[in-house]
């Protein structure tokens, strides 16, 4: 059974190949996530302050990823007390987010950030809200880093090779 989620972790080039590359995910997608204007171009939401997030729609087969897994996943990859920066990208566009559809998975998603929480001692800057809207970034941004494999990267080369490899239930 198939299942969505959108998780902001700065760039999206690097999100979206680490994610793409965890076993269950079924199909990745970059764009803009909960802003204040419709279908902003990269640009956009580059210069003009449209308030949306770089985030990466991901759809995952539950049965073989469940939301806790992936998410466990995903954590190893922000820096979850960052304000509005990951890596060396700043600016509220960069912000960490998990947004969802479901009321369901923005139940689990609160349980893992409470779990996350427990293990930091600084608060956590990871959003946590219903996705008000998503809209595709630009194609050249789609699989970027297939496209340009020396493009730029926030994840660790190291991470993206090491979720390859793995039964993504084994961290949990």
């Amino acid at each position: 059974m198939n299942r969505e989620i959108w998780l902001a972790g700065g760039c999206y080039w690097g999100v979206e190949k680490y994610l793409s590359c965890v076993r269950g995910v079924v199909a990745t997608e970059v764009g803009f996530a909960n802003g204040r204007t419709e279908a902003p171009t990269y640009e956009q939401v580059c210069r003009e302050n449209t308030g949306h997030a770089e985030t990466v729609h991901v759809v995952y087969d539950a049965q073989q990823l469940p939301l806790e897994a992936l998410l466990k996943l995903f954590f190893r990859i922000i820096d979850p007390t960052s304000v509005d920066r990951q890596g060396g990208d700043v600016g509220h566009q960069y912000r960490t987010g998990i947004y969802y559809r479901e009321k369901a998975d923005g139940d689990v998603a609160r349980r893992a950030l409470s779990e996350l929480a427990k293990q930091l001692d600084q608060p956590l800057a990871v959003e946590c809200q219903l996705l008000e809207q998503f809209y595709p970034a630009e194609e050249y941004h789609q699989k970027y880093l297939d496209k340009n494999p020396g493009g730029y990267c926030h994840v660790p080369l190291e991470q993206i090779r090491w979720v390859k490899g793995i039964d993504p239930v084994s961290v949990l």
